[in-house]
C-alpha cells in the first residue's frame, strides 16, 4: 500500500537520514501516523540509492514482536540483522515496549554503523532513563493527527470525496477528526467505532499498566469533564468543585494524577498561562487542548459545533505541528488566545473567533487584547469570515485558507 506522504514532518527528519551519532524519536498519540511515517521514510531511503539489506524494521506490538519485552532480547534481535555493507537503517516502532532499550541502542548508535528511528506513543518514552542516558544523542520529531491541509490531501491521495464548500469541509473535519485511518472508512458510525478502539487501547497500553488506577469510573468521570471542557481556563480547584457536583469525590492529587496520565499518553496538551508584563509564567490555571477533536465528539452523541473552542484547539494542533511553542497570554485585565514562539526565538501573538463579522462589540473584544501589546512582532486576527479586513497593522486572516495553504504565523 502507497502510504501518504507527511510531507510537514518529512522535511523536518530528512537532514538526520544518514546521521548514525543521533537517535531519531518519533513521538505521539497512538494512531496518528508514526508508523507510516517511518516507512514513508524507509521507501524513500530505497529510492535514494539504499539497499533493501541495509534497512531493518521491527514492530514491537506486531505479534511476530511483541514477546520482546526486556534489553537483552532487543540486544539479541538486532544482532541478528544480516551483515551489510555501509550504514544500516534501524526502525523500531513502538520501542517502550521494552525495558531499558536505551542502553541498547545507545550502544549500537556508538558504533557509529546504525542510522536508528524509533517510535513511541506517550511521553514515558522522554522521561527517565532516556533523557539522562541519550541526552545530546537523539532529536524527537513530534507527530499529530492531520491537519486540517493534510486532512484534504489525504482525501485526495486515496480518491475520496472532498466537499465543494470549504465551510462544510471544515465542518467534516472537525466531527470525523484526524487520525489517518479513518480516511479510509466511509461512515461516520465506523468512524466513531475507530476512534473509540483507538481511546480504549490508549487506556490499555498507556494508562493502566502504567499507573494503578483502583477505581476506573472516578478516572473515567475526570477525563470525560476535561474533554468535554476543552479549551476552557481551569485549574485543579475548580476541576475538584465540578466534578464533585457530578457526585463523584475526588482530590486535587488525584486529578493532578490523572490530567499527567492524558498529557502523558498525548491525549490533552497542556497550555500554560503568560503573563506579557512580568514576563513570567502564571501558575494555577491552565488550558487543555485535545490531540484530536475526535477525542470530543466520540464521547457525545450532539454533533452541534461550539467553534469558539474548537477553532481555538484546530489552531492549537496546528501552530504545534508546525514546531511553535504556544501559551495564553494576559495582558493586564486582557487575554490573548495564544502567543507562538518559534525555533528563532520570535513570536506572534493570535486571537481566534468564529467570526467578527457580525458585530462590532466582537470586533472589539478580538483586536483590543493585540492593540495592547507594544512590540513588533505580527499579531493575528483568525477567523473564517470569508471577508477580511485591516486594522492598526494586525493580520486578518481566514483560518481555512491559512492552513490549506500550509502557511506559518
Amino acid at each position: 500500500m502507497d502510504w501518504f506522504p507527511r510531507e510537514n514532518y518529512l522535511k523536518k527528519i530528512r537532514d538526520f537520514y544518514h546521521a548514525a551519532d543521533i537517535i531519531k524519536v518519533i513521538t505521539g498519540v497512538r494512531r496518528c501516523g508514526k508508523s507510516c511515517l517511518m516507512e514513508t521514510i524507509a521507501d524513500e531511503l530505497k529510492k535514494g540509492g539504499i539497499s533493501e539489506g541495509n534497512i531493518s524494521y521491527f514492530d514491537l506490538d506486531s505479534k511476530d514482536y511483541n514477546k520482546i519485552t526486556k534489553a537483552d532480547q532487543l540486544e539479541q534481535l538486532i544482532q541478528g540483522v544480516p551483515e551489510a555493507k555501509g550504514t544500516k537503517y534501524l526502525f523500531i516502532d513502538e520501542v517502550q515496549n521494552v525495558e531499558g532499550f536505551e542502553i541498547v541502542l545507545n550502544g549500537f548508535r556508538g558504533t557509529g554503523e546504525w542510522s536508528i528511528f524509533i517510535t513511541g506513543s506517550n511521553s514515558y518514552l522522554l522521561s527517565g532513563e532516556l533523557m539522562t542516558k541519550l541526552t545530546g544523542r537523539y532529536i524527537e520529531f513530534e507527530m499529530f493527527p492531520l491537519s486540517f491541509e493534510e486532512y484534504e490531501e489525504i482525501k485526495k491521495f486515496y480518491g475520496k470525496d472532498i466537499a465543494s464548500d470549504r465551510q462544510e469541509e471544515l465542518q467534516n473535519y472537525i466531527l470525523e477528526g484526524g487520525f489517518p485511518r479513518t480516511i479510509l472508512l466511509d461512515s461516520m458510525a465506523a468512524k466513531r467505532r475507530y476512534v473509540q478502539s483507538v481511546i480504549d487501547e490508549i487506556f490499555e497500553k498507556d494508562i493502566r499498566r502504567r499507573l494503578k488506577i483502583r477505581n476506573k469510573s472516578t478516572f473515567e468521570t475526570v477525563r470525560s469533564y476535561i474533554i468535554n471542557n476543552f479549551g476552557a481556563t481551569t485549574s485543579l480547584k475548580s476541576l475538584k468543585k465540578a466534578i464533585e457536583q457530578t457526585g463523584t469525590p475526588v482530590s486535587e492529587a488525584t486529578i493532578a494524577r490523572y490530567i499527567r496520565a492524558l498529557l502523558d499518553a498525548k491525549i490533552l496538551y497542556e497550555c500554560s498561562r503568560f503573563d506579557m508584563k512580568s514576563k513570567k509564567s502564571l501558575s494555577g490555571e491552565k488550558k487543555y487542548y485535545l490531540a484530536d477533536l475526535s477525542f470530543y465528539y466520540v464521547q457525545n452523541t450532539d454533533n452541534r459545533v461550539n467553534y469558539g473552542p474548537v477553532l481555538e484547539n484546530i489552531t492549537y494542533v496546528y501552530a504545534r505541528s508546525h514546531d511553535y511553542s504556544v501559551s495564553v497570554g494576559r495582558i493586564g485585565k486582557l487575554e490573548c488566545d495564544f502567543i507562538l514562539r518559534d525555533n528563532e526565538m520570535k513570536y506572534s501573538y493570535v486571537q481566534v473567533s468564529y467570526t467578527i463579522a457580525m458585530s462590532k462589540e466582537t470586533e472589539e473584544r478580538e483586536y483590543r487584547p493585540l492593540e495592547s501589546i507594544r512590540d513588533n512582532y505580527p499579531k493575528y486576527v483568525v477567523t473564517i469570515d470569508p471577508l477580511l479586513q485591516q486594522r492598526n497593522g494586525i493580520i486578518h486572516i481566514n483560518l481555512v485558507d491559512f492552513m490549506k495553504n500550509g502557511k506559518e504565523f
